[in-house]
């Protein structure tokens, strides 16, 4: 049985990289959401936009640039929350609103006929996945897994009760700045297929949806990765059938999976309480 939309080049970079992307983005978010910054993926887009916009502008990879933006970003943003400068919020808010401001400024400075389409990292676009894009993906991708599983029992112990990490002895710095480098990265996997408005639900939806079933941080972690995995690949492949931007079907079908579940646990929650 032939399946149509493996037969075109385009479409089987996209599911490639959104296999990548459904691996990568609950293992990076079941941190986050440890750590009570779910938003921070949002701000990192915003962040990373700024070097798409000079990547465009400067007829650059637009990948590689909104990489460095996005890790330099991510970095000054945690430094400046250890150094007390600026609450975690704060420093939030300023990468939300510096990097969309760069973004704009930026593009609006390319010369005359430059062709400039930041909808394609905005909100992702299936169709401009390249081969060279598929290959960066992959190897940025393998990179986060091996920090947050290599890292996995440091990271969550710092994101748990950082002080109590401290006193253990473990970097805490070293180890804040490594989530929020492979966050960006994150980031940056995902903004050709997911976009860079989106890729926070991606990190964060999978595991809340665990959470509603699992009692353990390994259990949350296994089943938020397999509900990441199942919901980027088949948005990916519904958006080509349905022809609507695979970055809002993947996060709409990832909510879908939660609203579902809340209302199945909520239900069977109150079965074994009622009597008899």
């Amino acid at each position: 049985m032939r399946i149509e939309l493996l037969e075109y080049a385009f479409m089987q970079r996209a599911l490639l990289a959104s296999v990548l992307i459904g691996l990568a983005a609950p293992s990076v978010g079941i941190f986050l959401v440890q750590r009570r910054l779910s938003l921070i993926g949002d701000g990192l887009g915003h962040v990373a936009l700024t070097g798409v916009a000079i990547g465009l502008v400067t007829s650059t990879s637009p990948v590689q640039t909104a990489l460095v933006a996005a890790v330099v970003g991510s970095v000054a943003v945690e430094l400046i929350r250890v150094s007390g400068r600026a609450s975690g919020d704060v420093a939030l808010a300023v990468l939300f609103y510096g990097g969309i401001a760069g973004g704009v400024v930026i593009v609006s400075k390319a010369p005359e006929g430059t062709p400039v389409n930041l909808d394609a990292y905005l909100f992702g676009s299936i169709t401009t996945t390249t081969r060279g894009d598929v290959v960066a993906f992959a190897i940025l991708a393998v990179l986060v897994l091996a920090v947050t599983h290599g890292l996995g029992r440091h990271l969550f112990a710092v994101s748990n009760d950082e002080e109590h990490a401290r006193a253990a002895g473990l970097p805490v710095v070293g180890l804040n700045v490594a989530l929020a480098v492979v966050t960006s990265i994150t980031v940056v996997v995902s903004m050709r297929v997911v976009g860079l408005l989106l890729i926070s639900a991606l990190m964060v939806i999978p595991v809340a949806t665990a959470q509603l079933v699992t009692r353990s941080f390994r259990a949350t972690s296994l089943v938020a990765t397999a509900i990441g995995l199942v919901a980027s690949v088949s948005g990916t492949g519904a958006s080509y059938y349905w022809d609507t931007p695979s970055g809002g079907t993947i996060v709409l079908l990832a909510v879908g999976a939660f609203v579902v579940l809340s209302l199945v646990t909520g239900v069977a929650a109150r079965l074994r309480r009622s009597p008899g």
